[in-house]
């Protein structure tokens, strides 16, 4: 009953945040792809991502009857423009979104709830109801959980494979009844249309087998056949696993719906993906031929394999922030600076604590050898995860990272025992840890994706860390809206913002400067003048801008200063209908539309570096920032590099000095 209380109050928990906040970036990509998948049996839409979270989150929608964009004549759907065609069925359908989103956010959450169940279960099992209660209180209270627990993405529910897959499939390993074949068959194959990360499932399942070979001295039954030599064990298990290889694979076919074409050969054509998939195999390095004989074979569904190319292709390179520096190809550390930076102290200190028991009662108890062994799957998935988060180049978000916290709450159920103890000093040790935990989610709720810890310096300090699904992914729209109500006081809003989301849905009536969500709307010229500037954090540090936050080059000056000049040009074209006229017959429309966006993404570029080391007036969720700034101020932050450089200082030497 306390377990079922508390798994219940995780999903209030983390689908109550998501009431007021706007959706996060991938949502929308998520959400629409998975409706279309349902309705027209086509999957040209998002195909990079798990198409069973994006059907599961989409069931609502469907079941609703939610209107989606015309086919006929889209050039977005005939370009498999995801975000645009996301755009038409979130904001110009004439239906409200949100319900339908709020709904892909609940029934998301009951993954988030079944990776609580597997939790409770595999600790109970080592330390009883005392530990088990600590691994879930853990996980219940974990922000990072209650952050992307309720989120129309995959993250979650791979975890949850994860560690069903890796549960079932040790199972299997032990016990020869046919239905835990069946068992460890279908969640295998299920984590595989999870999410395309699955593919650290194969080595994690063969070194599992090898210690179940090496280390188990009890036969391995296949059918009514035993196997007692080691080498018949592993082939027993090779030739199981092929059969299980062959049912993921039907799998994999049934959820696209046993057609082999990506897209459905009755409605308008996907026009591009012939040269997308030449581009694709080229840039994919070794596996290009494997993917190529796939396709030539149809040996899986082509949306499947296209998704698993693009993949491989992003994750080689794709730009990231960690601790004031940028990159192309990440950094080895990322995942170990946003472990320490995202975990909450208790469960470090906790974790460190759990290690020092478990490594005192291996010294002295043969049985908790014998536990280790039992324990295998969780250890092997733990490093197996681990060393493929070091190396992956894809370093864009904490969430990344998720699928180890629950074998940290399992083991952490070893405290348990110091709860039963009559030794007080360990009950309150414990106590102080798990109060601690809870308290360090409650206090930032019910901004949980903004959580960060002292080593941080907390959720005002994370921006300086890490930005993007790791702080600020679009969510605060609706707070933003609500500020600016009881503060703004008429005077002018500008906006720069990252997400999906859409400022008018909410009634944000802001000038829009660079990286708003304009997936089909040309940037426009904004002259600056005082006012308010909201800046998401994404933003602020410049992670995606065609002019990235450092270092400001004198090149990028002298275009600066260069584009300045033709400020009243680029007015002019922008409000006058009949100097824009002749200004195309100077140059073409697309000339001038670069141009704008280039001086507006060179301008903010310029612009958030002063106010990076500037004061923020205010803050909505740790992630959109505030500034109030008056003429003067404006005037040397966009004025020559010697106005711009002496404003820097002198607020450098202003905040030392308080």
């Amino acid at each position: 009953m306390a377990a079922a209380a508390l798994l219940i109050l995780h999903f209030v928990l983390a689908v109550g945040s998501k009431f007021n906040e706007s959706t996060t970036s991938d949502e929308l990509a998520h959400l629409t792809g998975g409706v279309s998948y349902w309705r027209y049996n086509d999957y040209r839409l998002h195909p990079e991502n798990g198409i069973l979270p994006q059907r599961w989150a989409a069931l609502p929608a469907i079941l609703q009857g939610a209107k989606f964009p015309q086919l006929e004549g889209n050039e977005y759907w005939r370009a498999n423009d995801t975000w645009v065609v996301g755009h038409q069925f979130f904001y110009e359908t004439g239906e409200d979104h949100f319900p339908r989103l709020m709904a892909g956010r609940a029934m998301i959450a009951l993954f988030s709830v079944g990776t609580g169940v597997l939790i409770f279960l595999w600790s109970h099992r080592f330390f009883g109801d005392a530990g088990a209660l600590i691994s879930l209180i853990f996980f219940v209270f974990c922000p990072d959980f209650l952050a992307h627990g309720a989120l129309v993405t995959s993250d979650v529910c791979m975890t949850f494979f994860f560690l069903a897959a890796v549960a079932a499939w040790w199972r299997h390993l032990h016990d020869p009844r046919a239905r835990i074949w069946w068992l460890s068959t279908v969640t295998l194959g299920l984590a595989f249309v999870a999410k395309y990360s699955a593919v650290l499932l194969l080595p994690t399942i063969a070194i599992m087998a090898c210690v179940r070979v090496l280390l188990s001295p009890n036969p391995f039954v296949l059918g009514s056949r035993q196997f007692a030599t080691r080498a018949g064990k592993l082939g027993a298990i090779v030739l199981s696993t092929s059969g299980q290889g062959m049912v993921a694979a039907v799998i994999i076919w049934a959820f696209y719906g046993f057609r082999y074409s990506i897209a459905n050969p009755s409605l308008p054509p996907a026009e591009f993906f012939d040269q997308l998939w030449r581009m694709m195999e080229d840039s994919i390095g070794a596996f290009g031929p494997c993917v190529h004989t796939a396709r030539a074979l149809h040996l899986l569904p082509e949306g499947f394999l296209y998704g698993f190319a693009y993949v491989i292709k992003t994750v080689q390179t794709r730009s990231a922030f960690l601790n004031g520096a940028y990159s192309e190809f990440g950094w080895p550390t990322f995942f170990i600076w946003t472990f320490l930076y995202k975990t909450t102290i208790a469960t470090l200190l906790a974790g460190m604590l759990a290690c020092l028991v478990i490594a005192r009662r291996l010294g002295r108890n043969g049985m908790w050898r014998k536990r280790l062994y039992c324990a295998t799957p969780l250890i092997v998935l733990f490093v197996v995860y681990w060393l493929g988060s070091l190396t992956s180049h894809l370093n864009i978000g904490h969430r990344h990272l998720l699928p180890v916290y629950p074998v940290i709450f399992i083991g952490l159920g070893i405290l348990g025992a110091w709860l039963t103890s009559r030794q007080m000093g360990r009950v309150a040790a414990v106590a102080v840890l798990v109060a601690w935990h809870v308290l360090s989610a409650v206090s930032v709720a019910p901004h949980f994706l903004a959580y960060f810890n002292e080593i941080a310096g907390g959720p005002q300090n994370g921006w300086r860390h890490l930005v993007d699904s790791s702080l600020d992914w679009g969510q605060d729209l609706p707070g933003l809206k609500q500020w600016l109500e009881k503060n703004a006081h008429g005077q002018p809003v500008y906006l720069s913002y990252f997400g999906t989301g859409e400022p008018g849905y909410y009634g944000l009536r802001a000038n829009r400067l660079s990286f708003v969500n304009n997936f089909k709307f040309p940037q426009i010229y904004v002259k600056l003048e005082p006012g308010i500037y909201c800046i998401s954090a994404t933003m602020l540090q410049q992670v995606y801008s065609p002019v990235r936050g450092v270092p400001w080059t004198f090149a990028l000056e002298r275009e600066y200063q260069t584009m300045r000049t033709l400020e009243p040009m680029l007015d002019r074209y922008t409000n006058d209908p009949d100097a824009r006229a002749r200004f195309e017959k100077m140059a073409p429309r697309n000339v001038w539309q670069r141009a704008i966006a280039r001086f507006d993404a060179v301008r903010l570029a310029r612009l958030c570096h002063y106010l990076r080391v500037r004061k923020q007036d205010a803050n909505i969720g740790h992630s959109i920032f505030i500034y109030r700034l008056s003429a003067a101020e404006l005037a040397d932050a966009t004025g020559s590099l010697r106005e711009w450089g002496a404003l820097i200082e002198r607020t450098v030497l202003t905040d030392s000095r308080k």
